[in-house]
């Protein structure tokens, strides 16, 4: 028995089964909201599936209908310390540059809510296949705090710095169509047809020689990410600092005691 079936999680479900793997944050009760668990976890299947050899796309997804990841978990972050938040961002970090190393692409199957962590999640996969359903955005400026996993780096990459700002800066949530415009997705399909289409598409890549795609992959990271580094720490800084504001303070406060209250987290 290899690794990846030995192995299990309390917050993913993995079938890796055939060449075409699918890993699912099952927290559906949490929106599959990122935690430190999951972080985790995160990190040891890819690095499972990394080890088994066997997989040559891998589709992440997110249970239930509602979200694909509508975020980190508040109520986790809301009492961290500067060093804490630091640790944590480090730790998301360390997903995304395992993801981007992986010889495999991997596809976001985006079917709702990708908002704060869920869009940074989706950014650090190499395809984002959305439902017209889906919804996305960076609103942590409304909680006291940034994007602490990548999202200032990564957005500003894949649809410029223009559109980061506006999108940081004012906390917006953007739908589907908008997404696919600014080109932040890929693909946008009807609803009742994502999980096809996207099986579709993995299966269309799985077929391909996967050497010569991992190569690829390898390269096209390697043109996109040459200052990363650097972008990377500045962000991981400024993250861990806001966890020392009077504003991270109240408004991840607030938000414990009234989830449903803050709208920029689900939108109008």
């Amino acid at each position: 028995m290899n690794e990846a079936q030995r192995m299990t999680y309390e917050t993913l479900l993995i079938d890796d089964a055939g060449p075409v793997a699918r890993v699912t944050i099952n927290r559906a009760d949490k929106l599959n909201a990122l935690n430190a668990t999951v972080i985790d976890e995160l990190t040891a299947a890819f690095t499972a599936l990394t080890a088994k050899g066997t997989a040559r796309v891998v589709v992440l997804a997110g249970a239930g209908d509602k979200a694909f990841v509508a975020g980190a978990d508040i109520a986790a972050m809301a009492a961290m310390s500067p060093a804490e938040a630091e640790h944590f961002a480090r730790r998301g970090h360390r997903l995304g540059e395992l993801m981007a190393a992986a010889p495999y692409p991997i596809v976001a199957e985006v079917q709702g809510f990708a908002l704060g962590g869920g869009t940074e999640i989706a950014l650090c996969c190499d395809l984002i296949v959305a439902s017209e359903r889906a919804k996305f955005g960076q609103p942590e400026v409304g909680l006291g705090v940034i994007p602490g996993f990548g999202g200032t780096v990564r957005l500003a990459r894949r649809v410029g710095v223009g559109k980061a700002r506006e999108l940081i800066f004012a906390g917006h949530v953007i739908d589907a169509a908008e997404a696919l415009a600014m080109g932040l997705v890929d693909r946008v399909v009807p609803h009742a047809e994502l999980g096809e289409r996207v099986k579709a598409l993995a299966e269309q890549i799985a077929k391909n020689a996967p050497v010569a795609v991992a190569h690829a992959k390898r390269v096209l990271h390697g043109v996109e990410n040459v200052p990363l580094g650097t972008a990377k720490e500045l962000e991981i800084q400024a993250f861990a600092l806001c966890f020392a504001t009077e504003d991270q303070k109240t408004a991840m406060a607030s938000f414990v005691r009234n989830p449903r209250e803050l709208r920029t987290f689900v939108g109008k």
